[in-house]
């Protein structure tokens, strides 16, 4: 008897267009790299370097042992949603009932939650650019087009309210609003925000989604303000993203929050009831110690922070042939390095080739001038990165 011939089954045209994350590509490489015997510095992970503080741990213990371990709503812990509700409330002047909120697996999924309920066919997104890379995949899979607004490193990736005006057709259904910023660690100031609500006034068909994951990492002078909280009357058509990543040292237990018009959030919940269900029950209890507790450990994380931006732009400023627009939160350096004539592909696989330092090339977040460099790492490990960096442009 003959075999029938064996296929392999076809990937789906969204799969096919799909692009793996090339943040994650540079660190496996590097981690390769290392593991092989190579000397490495990396200065690539968006991850803080910090331990979980010790209370949030323990609550999420706590969690386990008092049988935490079931599945729970799919929308999030109603003790954890009230929560969030009540410092969106009372630190961002959001006017957000616990009903209006929803638990997800990291901020990452509020956004793709948000993208799928919004974005279809025939849609566009009007996405400023540099920007997060997952942005124009994931509305990409929702099956809209991406409209990028250029944000040169000449305006200090800050976005024009008239090259916002210009991007908007009849198509354009969301605007992402990524402030303090990656890769640029641009923050919005308040006249900013004012000017964009401005805009978007004369054009209601457009929502926005407000990411905020590094909402308490900011430079001193620099303060974070939320749209809806600066035009309450765009409300109904602003959605806030943020987690616990970043501003708790969380990254690991996926627990993000998107909030915003209750229709939505309801079908965003919806969609996670047939996806991925409830976030991991214990975390959800150490989130809500987090949001709950003292924020001592996040202002000292945050200043943290602060030495070591410091540090590395004062680093980049001093180097030939490096352009830097100091950044003002988050925890990156966007430096424009196009004067040495190659692209950001090209300079950083030869910097990890060359000198054993892996950064992350700007072609990955629309801006194929710059690389992006991390200060989420002790401050030995920057010095030694600003080290190697110098070494590789000398030799250039």
């Amino acid at each position: 008897m003959i075999a029938a011939p064996s296929t392999t089954p076809i990937l789906s045209a969204r799969a096919k267009a799909l692009k793996p994350s090339l943040t994650l590509a540079i660190s496996a490489r590097a981690k390769a790299l290392r593991e092989a015997g190579k000397d490495v510095c990396s200065l690539s992970a968006g991850e803080p370097d910090f331990d979980t503080p010790a209370f949030i741990r323990q609550a999420a213990a706590d969690a386990l042992e008092a049988g935490h371990t079931r599945y729970g709503p799919a929308a999030g812990e109603p003790a954890l949603r009230s929560a969030i509700a009540a410092k969106l409330c009372s630190e961002n002047q959001l006017a957000i009932s616990p009903e209006q909120v929803l638990v997800t697996n990291g901020g990452k999924q509020a956004l793709y939650n948000l993208f799928q309920v919004l974005l279809g066919p025939g849609d566009e997104l009007l996405l400023p650019s540099p920007y997060w890379l997952s942005y124009p995949e994931m509305a990409q899979l929702a099956g809209a087009s991406v409209a990028l607004i250029p944000c040169s490193p000449a305006q200090g990736f800050r976005l024009d309210p008239a090259q916002l005006e210009a991007a908007i057709t009849p198509a354009s259904k969301l605007l992402v609003l990524n402030s303090p910023g990656n890769p640029t660690g641009m923050v919005l100031s308040r006249p900013e925000l004012e000017a964009i609500a401005a805009v978007l006034r004369r054009h209601p068909q457009v929502a926005v989604v407000c990411d905020e994951i590094y909402e308490f990492l900011l430079a001193p002078g620099h303060s974070h303000h939320s749209l809806a909280a600066v035009a309450p009357d765009l409300a109904e058509r602003v959605f806030t993203v943020n987690g616990f990543a970043k501003g708790w040292a969380m990254t690991g237990w996926r627990v993000g929050w998107l909030a915003g018009p209750s229709t939505v959030v309801a079908a965003a919940s919806a969609l996670q009831s047939q996806s991925t269900s409830n976030v991991c029950s214990f975390a959800q209890f150490g989130a809500l110690a987090a949001i709950n507790g003292p924020r001592d450990c996040v202002r000292a994380m945050a200043a943290k922070f602060d030495e070591r931006r410091n540090l590395l732009a004062e680093g980049l400023t001093g180097m030939d042939g490096v352009k830097l627009e100091p950044p003002q939160g988050a925890f990156y350096a966007f430096p424009d390095v196009s004067a040495h004539g190659l692209d950001s592909m090209t300079f950083c696989n030869r910097l990890l080739d060359e000198v054993g330092l892996a950064v992350v090339p700007g072609v990955a977040f629309g801006e194929d001038r710059c690389i992006r460099l991390s200060c989420a790492a002790n401050p030995a490990t920057l010095v030694d990165g600003l080290e190697r960096l110098k070494r590789f442009l000398a030799a250039l």
